[in-house]
């Protein structure tokens, strides 16, 4: 089966972690910049992660400066402006490029199996986000412009089958 649990992410302070530790939950991936219009998404996109952490929900998102250069932070600065500026307590990665020949093997397997805008597999702008399913599969992918408020449904919709099947194998 085609998933995520393959590929492994730098987190900002260097770790390294494995998305296969994602096992069994439902995550968004999402490409961030400070400077971006649509940087005051982190604000409810931190709130989507506080109502549904504890059942079952991650957030991992990934600073980028692919796109009009709007994520010029590097290193402390970019932690702390994310941590104590913008307030967003869900893990954070080292910057990445999500298109082109050195995008990130994890950009390249979401954009592999969704497109964008007009049909095309390359990502347009900073916050687009990809939904997946706790067995790793991608499951949608929204544009910058899709505010994170409106997915309540969406990542409800996936946790609420996420419990179904821990309750059938359970019997």
């Amino acid at each position: 089966m085609d998933n995520i649990y393959r590929y492994s992410v730098q987190l900002i302070d260097g770790e390294t972690f494995p998305l296969k530790l994602l096992t069994g939950r439902t995550v968004l991936f999402v490409n961030i910049a400070s400077k971006c219009s649509f940087s005051s998404q982190l604000a409810t996109l931190e709130k989507l992660y506080q109502k549904y952490r504890s059942k079952g929900f991650e957030i991992i998102a990934f600073p980028c400066n692919q796109f009009g250069k709007n994520e010029p932070l590097e290193g402390e600065m970019l932690r702390e402006y994310y941590r104590s500026q913008a307030k967003v307590s869900f893990p954070l990665c080292q910057k990445v490029l999500v298109n082109g020949p050195d995008a990130h093997p994890l950009f390249n397997y979401l954009k592999a199996h969704t497109r964008g805008i007009a049909q095309n597999r390359a990502i347009k702008w900073n916050f687009t986000k990809f939904l997946v399913n706790s067995e790793g599969q991608l499951v949608s992918r929204y544009a910058p412009r899709t505010k994170p408020e409106s997915l309540h449904c969406a990542i409800e919709g996936l946790l609420e089958n996420e419990n179904r099947s821990v309750q059938f194998a359970k019997l």
